[in-house]
């Protein structure tokens, strides 16, 4: 499942392995040891934009609130230093010989922040409502194979059984997806239905009311100011250090909002907030020469790998109240002279400061043994953007010198990305100023990131929107194509929204997700992978522009970073269970 970008500031995925009751969170993922730590005190962080909602079911961006306070709890979660899957909320499980099922015992004495046991019963309610299509849910498409439910059976309080209508290279991906608590949303969701869980959990909810199996309850939440989390200490009572000690360290967690990124940066340089991951030259300069100057008491590592999302332009296909735009946003020949149009090294040295990746596919850079490097790549090349153009109609040019067809129709469109995100802003600008050289005006608009997400999210026949800058994160490893942005009918299939397939290679790349999620010899699902990524290239349904390298910076009153070997961007800078105030 992938999620839409708007944090730019985050801190790390997190990982681990049980025994008995008790999860005990390694050492070797920290640089610091259980004698070393402190406890109390809030590390202080900063994103862009508010929150939509306190709602587990009807999130689809990064770095929500339910994803905050949960943190990736969920029956599995993968190991940083291997990779692989480890038991977490589960203490064990087994294959059935088929591989169709997968059987988990539950690690006993968990509890809700409530004090309410977590059992079978919310695994199962939360499965129910995820895969209830009034819902929304950003999940449903994950529970699904090739549009066959995945179903979860409750052997007993402490036993659970997944069952997959054909073997699935992400079923312990879908295995870890995180419970919510059965007792709160399974009578609303009994008398009210879908409707009645949307209504849950609003801004408006007082944060006592929300109940959090994972390490975060809300204190308070001031929109245009910041969010607050104070630890929950049951989840302490089965998350312990290797000294028995509970987690997470912390006290609280501070989240400012900050609606720029210059800002956060001056927030940083000033050491009032303490994580960032800076993607601009003149940043990490910034956040260099402040540290050499003794300014600021902090630490930043470089490049430490290509960022783990992406960033790309996307055309929206269903405009039936525009017929002329519709046709032309649904042909790939113009989307082609459209990413013909994009400057990508341009967006890598002006807006990256020359320490970005370009990207022509739906794989992340960082997945290396994914990326196709054959895949068909259309590049900055304003004279073979004209000739597209013009074998499209657009031969002459009106007064103002942008190109028309025969009918005088202007090559003409409006694009949106999220106001404050100065990169996204800047790319922007730089499309607009390149499309102009061809004739095509491009009408560039910033827009507040939940209005943007909720037109980009919106479906039917007619969508509110021309084009949008946007990011995507999330995916898995093992099958790194988007279970709700590949199939036609997924949730974030945001360029065709009207739920079927309108181009045949849609159709292709539907067919060959399921194949390749369903094969279970790497080597046969990465050719599938492959191909796959060459057929994206041929619909280019996305425009995928670049991405900046991944830069952790953190003030150094924080302890409990990862080991360098572990740092990236799929793992992060490090486990906030195991992070502590030093000083």
């Amino acid at each position: 499942m992938r999620k839409i970008v708007a944090v730019l500031v985050s801190v790390a995925a997190l990982v681990g392995m049980a025994s008995a009751q008790t999860f005990v969170w390694p050492q070797k993922w920290t640089v610091a040891k259980p004698t070393e730590v402190k406890w109390g005190g809030t590390i202080r962080e900063a994103v862009i934009s508010d929150y939509r909602t306190f709602n587990p079911f009807i999130t689809a961006e990064a770095g929500n609130v339910p994803s905050l306070l949960a943190g990736p709890i969920g029956l599995v979660r993968r190991d940083p230093t291997t990779g692989d899957w480890i038991p977490y909320m589960a203490e064990s499980w087994t294959i059935s010989p088929n591989k169709l099922e997968i059987t988990f015992k539950i690690r006993r004495g968990m509890k809700w922040s409530d004090g309410k046991p977590i059992t079978a019963d919310d695994w199962i309610m939360t499965w129910r409502i995820h895969t209830d299509k009034a819902v929304g849910s950003n999940s449903y498409d994950s529970f699904f194979l090739d549009g066959k439910p995945i179903t979860l059976r409750k052997i007993d309080d402490y036993t659970i059984r997944f069952i997959y209508p054909k073997t699935d290279a992400e079923a312990f991906s879908v295995a870890s997806f995180t419970p919510w608590p059965a007792h709160i949303f399974g009578p609303v969701y009994q008398k009210e239905g879908a409707e009645g869980i949307k209504k849950m959990w609003t801004l408006n909810e007082k944060p006592e009311n929300i109940v959090s199996g994972g390490p975060w309850l809300i204190e308070s939440y001031r929109p245009g100011e910041r969010l607050v989390l104070k630890r929950n200490p049951a989840f302490g009572e089965w998350n312990k250090d290797e000294a028995g000690n509970p987690l997470p360290y912390l006290d609280r967690r501070e989240i400012r909002i900050v609606k720029d990124t210059n800002a956060q940066l001056a927030e940083f340089l000033a050491g009032n907030i303490d994580v960032m991951a800076p993607s601009t030259v003149d940043h990490i300069s910034q956040i260099r020469q402040a540290i050499q100057q003794g300014r600021l008491d902090a630490t930043i590592k470089v490049n430490a790998s290509p960022v783990a999302s992406s960033q790309f332009m996307v055309f929206n296909w269903n405009k039936a109240s525009d017929p002329f735009k519709q046709s032309l946003f649904r042909s790939d020949k113009f989307r082609r002279a459209m990413s013909h149009i994009v400057n990508r090294q341009a967006v890598i040295d002006i807006v990256y400061g020359g320490l970005g990746t370009p990207m022509y596919s739906s794989v992340y850079p960082v997945l290396t043994q994914w990326v196709n490097p054959k895949v068909p790549k259309y590049e900055y090349n304003l004279q073979e953007a004209a000739k597209l153009l013009a074998e499209l109609g657009f031969t002459r040019k009106d007064r103002e010198g942008f190109l028309v067809d025969a009918r005088g129709r202007r090559l003409e469109f409006n694009l949106s990305t999220n106001a404050g995100n100065a990169q996204r802003e800047q790319i922007a600008k730089l499309i607009v100023d390149e499309a102009k050289k061809v004739g095509v005006k491009v009408n560039f608009t910033a827009i507040d990131f939940n209005t943007l997400v909720g037109q980009l999210l919106s479906s039917g026949p007619d969508r509110p929107f021309d084009a949008i800058i946007i990011g995507l994160t999330g995916g898995g490893l093992d099958w790194p194509f988007g279970s709700n942005v590949v199939p036609c009918k997924g949730n974030l299939h945001m360029w065709n929204k009207s739920g079927q397939c309108l181009d045949p290679r849609e159709t292709q790349l539907d067919a060959l997700y399921s194949r390749g999620r369903s094969e279970l010899d790497f080597k046969k699902r990465v050719e599938i992978g492959y191909r796959m990524q060459e057929i994206e290239a041929q619909l280019l349904p996305v425009i995928y522009i670049a991405g900046p390298n991944y830069h952790p910076a953190w003030n150094n009153r924080l302890g409990g970073e990862h080991p360098d070997a572990i740092i990236s961007s799929i793992w992060g800078q490090r486990q906030l269970e195991l992070t502590f105030i030093k000083k």
